[in-house]
């Protein structure tokens, strides 16, 4: 796997389970619950898992950017949903 941003070999890929314990905080919003689908940081579905790569190099992180404000917001929305 090279980087996408400068091409470097030097990706480390990191994984780390939550169950349903993942918190992140996005300007006045905050989401707590299942790793969130569509933003990069998970592993394709609303699961347990943070799962990401980046670079060495440049400090990039591996993924399909930019991530669309609709796609953050819908993680957020789906959290109000569990209150």
């Amino acid at each position: 796997m090279n980087c996408d941003k400068c091409n470097s070999n030097r990706i480390v890929q990191i994984s780390g389970k939550t169950s349903d314990l993942f918190n992140m905080r996005y300007d006045k919003f905050e989401y707590e619950g299942y790793v969130p689908e569509g933003i990069v940081i998970g592993d394709g579905g609303y699961g347990d898992y943070i799962q990401f790569s980046f670079c060495l190099e440049c400090g990039k992180i591996q993924g399909q950017f930019p991530v669309s404000e609709k796609k953050v917001m819908a993680a957020f929305k789906d959290s109000a949903k569990d209150d």
